[in-house]
């Protein structure tokens, strides 16, 4: 990726390996397509329901849309930072006590992710005996994002943790805002 188009903002590089850029570049990806697929699918559910002829199995395909974009759009925020942890109260902190408040924050979050891995796996392989209607595939594909987004969110925690402790967790100060970023 070339500088005007990094996807990671440069306050934000101390915290994040560069190897995980094109997971995050295509995890955001992935939210886009959930959130346009559920937009139109919604947009076509409405329409063809006044037009007196529903199609039914589009609940199916809103649902999976809305499912997948809240768990990978979960991954993707954790890996931004852009939800989850307590910033405001670390930011007004410096020093060994923020980093400790720091690396408690990710913590959470991270047993967090592993929840989600042991829990969505369970509940993946319990979806095999449940059906959706009208199409009758298993509720399992629905569960599937559960376990994989976990992993991420435990993955992105461990990164940010790994490279606060090297880095340290407070961001560049410059007055000036990054250019070329997203």
């Amino acid at each position: 990726m070339t500088a005007n188009t990094e996807i990671v903002l440069q306050t934000d590089r101390h915290l994040k390996w560069r190897a995980f850029d094109r997971l995050e570049h295509i995890l955001m990806l992935l939210c886009g397509l959930c959130l346009a697929g559920f937009t139109i699918s919604v947009f076509l559910d409405v329409v063809t329901r006044q037009i007196g002829h529903p199609w039914l199995w589009l609940q199916e395909v809103t649902s999976t849309f809305f499912t997948y974009g809240v768990f990978v759009g979960t991954a993707v925020a954790t890996r931004r930072a852009d939800h989850l942890y307590l910033s405001a109260v670390t930011e007004a902190m410096s020093g060994r006590i923020r980093d400790v408040f720091e690396v408690f924050n990710r913590a959470v979050v991270l047993l967090v992710g592993l929840a989600m891995v042991v829990f969505g796996w369970e509940n993946f392989l319990t979806g095999f005996g449940s059906f959706r209607m009208p199409s009758m595939l298993p509720i399992a594909y629905l569960y599937a994002p559960i376990p994989v987004a976990g992993a991420l969110v435990a993955l992105f925690s461990l990164e940010q943790i790994v490279n606060g402790l090297r880095n340290g967790f407070a961001g560049q100060t410059t007055a000036a805002a990054p250019q070329g970023n997203i």
